[in-house]
């Protein structure tokens, strides 16, 4: 039996704490916040309850994969402590760009339709690939008919845009709307690969999931596991300092066998050395994101997830790399009505503003966030500023995000080479002159979502476990 140390209780974290115990080994997971899941926080307003971070599940077939990983790893059976109900949405988005608006699948009587089932056509069948992709090791043999499968789609057009701009048959304004969504991953569509415009048609035509209660029900769901399992969770324990075989934090000292980090890479790095996190020069995104209760409803067409695009995308990524607030930002807005998804009686909104790094304090009047309400009160076809209708608030900035490590607040820390990015991501989860780390979460690999924050967990604690064995 090995002793193992996770650093973080967000979905890695508990992930991989949730596999190893089932697996016979002593695991201690810490903690540093009061709550589990990390960026997916439950918070409460009004009597409300809203959940942070991610707002929705992709490709579910990654979260059924991981629950079969851990039945087969012992005698705990996830059905007993990990039961989600979710329940699929009837779009991924309505987006709205200048003039133009259109529901993600496009719908028939659009414009863009016939366009759209050409694209969908060509990625949805992709779907499988990227699943496969996402929970496995880009070297482990089984992957290689995937990566064929990606090679001859995409040629040598790596990048989403390079690859969008070889697509003569897509109008350039739904090329734009298939290409905001790199912003997933924190970064310019020149600076992705070409996956994410796949991953565009497969959100579409699988559809895109809630769990009954909340995504925070994931991160209850895998504590359940963990705890099941065998583990230990340890809140409000902060690390100070990681020596070679032992954790150092503000309720003692923590000696293992081996080391899980879903730290920020260079929070992680700062722990073992004692030297200051290093600002990176080129990072990610940030955000500011306004949760809300509502007074009264918003009109009936308003679907759950809209996006609110910029007139100039460029401008805007250019803006974020320089960490500069843009002119105008790409805003999420997610709706909940009384009685969906969430067991409120209030009706809730929560408005994601794309932001530069910048660990700035943003509140509703700060300049570029109110044009931004203005903007988007306006696309939504509101007869007010949208913040008119908050009953209770509050906001999350950069700088809150910052807290979770990266400099600025970057929601993935710091940008790598397109070379390193994706199944190649550096750093990787587990480097050979480091026997005992272990890495996980978005920290290698950024953007994915939750698909891949669980499959990057399968694919490392797999590694782990046929180094470490089962003792069940």
């Amino acid at each position: 039996m090995a002793k193992v140390v996770v650093l973080g209780a967000g979905l890695s974290g508990l992930a991989s704490a949730a596999l190893l115990a089932q697996a016979g080994h002593d695991v201690t997971v810490l903690e540093r916040n009061s709550w589990l899941g990390g960026k997916s926080r439950r918070i409460e307003l009004a009597g409300q309850r809203m959940d942070t971070g991610p707002a929705l599940v992709t490709f579910p077939e990654v979260w059924q994969k991981y629950l079969d990983t851990f039945d087969s790893l012992g005698s705990i059976t996830s059905k007993d402590h990990a039961s989600l109900k979710f329940t699929k949405l009837n779009e991924v988005g309505r987006y709205y760009l200048r003039d133009e608006v259109t529901d993600l699948p496009v719908k028939p009587a659009h414009k863009w339709h016939q366009a759209w089932m050409q694209f969908a056509k060509q990625h949805d069948g992709l779907t499988p690939a990227i699943s496969k992709l996402l929970t496995s090791s880009p070297l482990d043999p089984s992957a290689f008919p995937a990566l064929i499968k990606m090679s001859k789609t995409y040629g040598f057009r790596l990048t989403t845009s390079s690859y969008l701009k070889s697509l003569k048959y897509l109008p350039e304004a739904l090329k734009e709307v298939i290409s905001i969504h790199t912003l997933n991953a924190g970064v310019s569509p020149n600076r992705a690969l070409a996956l994410y415009a796949s991953m565009t048609a497969s959100m579409a035509s699988q559809g895109i999931s809630v769990p009954v209660g909340g995504v925070n029900e994931i991160a209850l769901a895998l504590s359940r596991l963990a705890v099941a399992a065998g583990s230990q969770i340890k809140l409000d324990t902060a690390v100070t300092k990681i020596n070679r075989r032992s954790v150092e934090t503000n309720a003692g000292t923590f000696e293992f066998d081996h080391l899980v980090s879903s730290l920020d890479p260079g929070v992680l790095k700062s722990l073992q050395t004692s030297k200051p996190n290093r600002v990176a020069k080129h990072r990610s995104c940030s955000g500011v994101a306004i949760y809300a209760v509502l007074k009264k409803p918003l009109p009936a067409d308003v679907v759950t997830h809209s996006v609110i695009m910029p007139d100039d995308a460029t401008e805007l990524h250019k803006s974020l790399d320089h960490a500069l607030a843009p002119e105008q930002t790409m805003t999420f807005v997610n709706y909940y009505r009384a009685g969906e998804v969430y067991p409120n009686n209030k009706d809730t909104v929560a408005v994601l503003l794309t932001a530069p790094a910048d660990g700035k304090k943003h509140d509703l009047n700060s300049e570029w966030v109110r044009r931004e309400l203005d903007r988007v009160s306006e696309k939504l076809g509101l007869k007010q500023s949208i913040d008119e209708l908050f009953e209770e608030y509050v906001v999350l900035n950069p700088d809150y995000f910052a807290q979770f490590g990266a400099a600025g607040g970057a929601l993935y820390g710091a940008t790598t080479p397109l070379w390193q990015s994706g199944p190649f991501h550096n750093p990787q989860h587990h480097n050979p002159f480091r026997p005992r780390l272990w890495r996980v979460g978005a920290s290698v690999h950024p953007g994915g979502g939750i698909p891949a924050v669980l499959g990057g967990t399968l694919i490392a604690s797999r590694a782990m476990l046929r180094r470490l064995g089962s003792k069940n």
